[in-house]
């Protein structure tokens, strides 16, 4: 049996409410996803959200859309891809729940005031989930991008930046030079580009 055959096994498993199948998929990804998360709650946020929860929210959205047949990953690539576009609008939607007038976290605590200006992941779209379109055509994408790159450190590179890493951390993690890692971003962002414009 394939990988393919057999993540296709896996998700109809899923599909039918098997608990074994949801545990596989969740523990293959959840800590990895509390690291996003993390990395993209700030210091206030982090008094009120917990990056656990985060991931469990995600979880069960998906849990509930994939059940429903809304959803369509063909492999593990596109299925990490899903679930971090899931936990990132998460994250989003915290923390514009937190940033409300009447709950401004910034008021809690110590800070330069009112006036802090936004993280740049509160500009992600505050749907409280993908559409199901979205999340099939962001399956496809991240899917293709991991069968484009051959080289296991690039594709490591990619990872690592789906999960929001910068260059710079993604070099101390890897203990490749930022300049390769920047290099392989930027050939990322224009093979992107090339597949917007062909559709």
């Amino acid at each position: 049996m394939s990988v393919n055959d057999s993540f296709a096994v896996l998700m109809g498993r899923l599909r039918s409410g098997e608990d074994a199948a949801a545990r596989e998929v969740f523990v293959r990804f959840a800590s990895r996803l509390a690291g996003l998360a993390r990395s993209h709650l700030d210091a206030k946020l982090a008094v009120k959200v917990d990056p656990e929860d985060v991931v469990q929210s995600a979880y069960k959205s998906f849990f509930l859309r994939q059940r429903d047949g809304h959803l369509d990953v063909g492999t593990w690539d596109g299925l990490w891809g899903v679930l971090t576009m899931i936990t990132l609008r998460k994250c989003a939607d915290r923390a514009a729940y937190y940033r409300a007038e009447k709950r401004n976290v910034g008021r809690e605590t110590a800070g330069t005031g009112a006036g802090d200006s936004a993280p740049a992941f509160v500009d992600l779209a505050l749907d409280r989930e993908p559409l199901p379109d979205e999340a099939a055509a962001l399956a496809e994408t991240v899917d293709a991008l991991f069968r484009a790159i051959e080289d296991p450190d690039e594709r490591a590179i990619l990872e690592l930046s789906l999960q929001g890493h910068t260059a710079t951390e993604i070099s101390e993690q890897l203990g490749r030079a930022e300049r390769s890692v920047r290099r392989l971003r930027e050939r990322v962002r224009k093979r992107l580009e090339r597949m917007q414009s062909e559709v």
